[in-house]
């Protein structure tokens, strides 16, 4: 009889979309990454994006499954590819998968040499991850020590309405800290200016990214990140993403959609006419102006049991490193991956195109 904790009885309950996808996911973030990398610091932050996502899609077509957007680079008259409802692969097999992107996350990021860039993505069963629209999200993201104490103290649970103070005050007992030692990450964004004020009254630590609140929501689940917490609203795809790899991690995302005009405080009549313009695309995405205001959890956003995720850093970030490009063509990459499985995997790779030109180097 095995042991229940090997690493085989976990590889054995992964599902056919992690069995067969996952290891060929990290080369599409990696394609995505290293053709992005090439542009970090020359300004031109629609080139570098441009090039990434079309890496991304040639590496997405070449796979086995009937793949179909969810969380693209928008609309598809937006768009001329990862658009919003297009179908990704070869169309060969059985998977059938919904598939989330961001070939790169954080433009700005990359045109100016800044860290945190990274090319993105997840999939899952079809029907298993939110069909986010082009909105913002707020949100509150935890790791599973949280998750863990609000089991412990069901009359103690973090609440997207509730005081920031109070969040953070849960969060402390969680991780066994003072709430002087909590780190929050949030963009610094002005409607997020009564929140960075809050989370500052408490006594908490901010951190402002000026974009890119994706992998730190995810590194909230990682001990030793140095995150704890991220709040703030953001956009959905990203909200959606956090969530699939929050999911497998065991953490703990809640998320509500929120108009552009409402979350920066624009007019009456400016948030009407915001409705009029999206409310009909929501509507067929079933979301009506009733249950715009729902508080949507974990699973809400991602439904599915066999979800995967990977990420590769572009410029480097909390966990993740830059992408190293070297004379001869070669590049070395840093990436995380994983499933529903539980398996989780740290990638350094090298891309050598000439071995005794390059050869293999430790540093």
């Amino acid at each position: 009889m095995t042991n229940p904790k090997t690493a085989e009885e976990m590889m054995n309950n992964a599902g056919p979309i992690e069995t067969n996808l996952l290891p060929r996911l990290i080369n599409v973030t990696e394609s995505a990454a290293i053709a992005a990398a090439h542009e970090v610091g020359l300004g031109n932050k629609n080139y570098a994006d441009h090039v990434s996502v079309e890496s991304m899609r040639r590496m997405l077509n070449s796979l086995d499954m009937k793949g179909l957007i969810k969380i693209g680079e928008g609309e598809r008259d937006e768009a001329p590819m990862l658009y919003i409802g297009e179908e990704i692969g070869t169309g060969k097999g059985d998977l059938e998968v919904d598939i989330a992107v961001d070939p790169l996350e954080g433009t700005n990021l990359v045109a100016d040499g800044m860290p945190g860039a990274i090319s993105v993505m997840a999939m899952s069963e079809r029907g298993g991850l939110f069909h986010g629209p082009d909105v913002y999200m707020e949100k509150i993201v935890v790791g599973s020590d949280v998750v863990k104490y609000e089991r412990e103290h069901p009359d103690e649970k973090i609440d997207l309405d509730a005081p920031v103070a109070d969040n953070l005050n849960i969060v402390a007992k969680a991780l066994n800290r003072n709430i002087d030692e909590i780190v929050v990450v949030i963009l610094d964004r002005e409607r997020n200016y009564k929140i960075i004020n809050d989370i500052r009254q408490a006594g908490a630590r901010v951190n402002l990214v000026t974009d890119g609140d994706l992998i730190p929501g995810v590194a909230t689940a990682i001990r030793g990140s140095g995150v704890h917490v991220v709040m703030g609203s953001g956009g959905s795809g990203e909200a959606v993403l956090t969530a699939a790899a929050i999911k497998i991690l065991g953490g703990k995302i809640l998320t509500r959609l929120l108009l552009p005009t409402v979350a920066k405080g624009k007019s009456g009549e400016e948030i009407e006419k915001e409705k009029l313009e999206k409310m009909p695309r929501l509507n067929k995405m079933g979301i009506t102006e009733d249950n715009m205001d729902t508080v949507l959890d974990t699973d809400m956003i991602v439904p599915g049991r066999d979800v995967i995720f990977a990420a590769t850093g572009i410029t480097s970030g909390h966990f993740l490193k830059q992408v190293n490009l070297f004379g001869t063509g070669d590049a070395r990459v840093h990436s995380i991956s994983m499933g529903s499985s539980g398996v989780v995997r740290f990638t350094d790779s090298m891309y050598i195109h000439d071995k005794e030109d390059s050869p293999l180097r430790l540093y």
